[in-house]
């Protein structure tokens, strides 16, 4: 089973200052979890992780993890915007993106953040925009599908994202002739892999594009960015990953791989989000309403708006009624929420304890793509996101949206 890391009478005081539905998140467990992170890859001299912005776009948990030695991985303007807000700035940043506007490479270079290049034809587009930095970065796509073992895990070909080898060297080639000096190496290839395989059958693709790189054209790499991809058990009966056995499958495919070649010298990136917030987030919500038709419904003062990723992908998000923890879970519900949309569901055909109205239910695993993903649908506002810190004591860091705030892009259009 799943343990939140609030219980009844801890919300019970939280809510007389915020109502639910509101996002809190573990401080204890966030800085926990970087330094682990951390000593996993403490072999490596420039190990660097790059926590993904767009998982928790929040200053509060931005500068928590900045504290803990991260840098940030940004992919848009207001993201840089953020970033240079909470200090973060130069080698600190990661800009990865695609389809990239102007603005958003001028922004990038102009803070010194290391621009990652997702295609040929954009070193050219990027030239003329600002010039080539000394150091740079190029995403790889190798195409065909990825797998470990016999388990197919991603289809990179059908992705967006990056380069062909061949066009990845004769970017690394172009780019160093323009003046680069630092090249890195970057790519994704499958999302919230459960597995302790996957980064370092990943790490050992990459650092062999790496020695082929050097044997036929001279150049050598700087730094390897592993993204992204190393996920979380939302089921209560997966297994969850162990970051220091990953960090030492890496460290084997660099000894192997690598130091042979003389390359022995080259910095690890990561870029986790979803493993770095996910299980230190819970979306907080109280019943309101019962319904008794076809099925069995519990109504909650949450919805899609506050995480959609159950009506999106089907996601499971593994829910806890406060109190009722010992409980058998003998009942059958649909947990919903408000939105004119039948797939406003958190849950469908769970077995749950008997829930009342009033009773507050956590769902688990919102610490990233949770608060983040939210919209307005609806005219529905976005929750309040509160911090649990390490002394117990719980604040607000962002307040929750108001009809004001919904309106403020209106001011001057309401006569036609």
């Amino acid at each position: 089973m799943k343990t939140p890391f609030v219980n009844k009478e801890m919300i019970e005081e939280i809510v007389k200052d915020f109502p639910t539905p509101f996002h809190i998140y573990d401080e204890k467990g966030i800085r926990e979890n970087a330094r682990r992170l951390k000593q996993a890859f403490s072999w490596n001299p420039g190990y660097k992780e790059y926590f993904a912005v767009k998982a928790t776009p929040n200053p509060t948990i931005l500068r928590i993890l900045k504290e803990e030695g991260c840098g940030l991985d940004c992919s848009s303007h207001t993201e840089l915007l953020m970033s240079e807000k909470v200090g973060v700035t130069g080698s600190n940043i990661m800009f990865s993106s695609n389809d990239t506007p102007a603005e958003e490479f001028e922004l990038a270079a102009k803070l010194g953040a290391t621009i990652n290049l997702d295609d040929f034809t954009h070193i050219d587009f990027l030239n003329d925009i600002c010039g080539i930095p000394e150091t740079i970065s190029c995403r790889y796509n190798p195409g065909g599908t990825f797998s470990i073992a016999t388990t197919i895990m991603d289809n990179p070909g059908d992705a967006k994202y990056g380069m062909t080898k061949d066009q990845l060297f004769k970017a690394y080639v172009k780019l160093t002739d323009m003046g680069a000096k630092t090249l890195g190496l970057h790519s994704f290839l499958a999302s919230n892999t459960v597995t302790n395989e996957y980064y370092p059958t990943l790490a050992k693709l990459l650092f062999e594009v790496a020695v082929e790189l050097k044997e036929k054209t001279g150049i050598e790499l700087s730094f390897i960015n592993l993204s992204g991809g190393v996920g979380i058990p939302y089921t209560p009966d997966q297994k969850p990953n162990d970051i220091l056995a990953i960090g030492e499958g890496v460290k084997k495919a660099y000894e192997e791989v690598l130091v042979p070649a003389g390359l022995g010298n080259i910095s690890i990136f990561t870029e986790l989000g979803r493993f770095m917030l996910a299980p230190y987030g819970h979306l907080v919500t109280k019943a309101i309403h019962e319904k008794h038709t076809h099925k069995e419904y519990i109504g909650v003062d949450a919805c899609a708006v506050n995480l959609m990723r159950p009506a999106m992908y089907g996601a499971y998000h593994h829910i806890t009624v406060l109190g009722k923890e010992n409980e058998p879970c003998d009942y059958t519900y649909d947990v919903t929420g408000s939105l004119c949309e039948n797939n406003d569901k958190f849950a469908i055909d769970r077995k749950l304890p008997k829930i009342d109205k009033g009773d507050y239910l956590v769902i688990h695993d919102t610490g990233a793509h949770g608060f983040a993903m939210g919209y307005n649908y609806n005219g529905k506002l976005k929750s309040a996101e509160l911090l649990l810190g390490q002394d117990g004591k719980t604040k607000m860091i962002r307040r929750a949206e108001t009809p004001e705030d919904y309106f403020a892009t209106l001011e001057g259009y309401w006569e036609v």
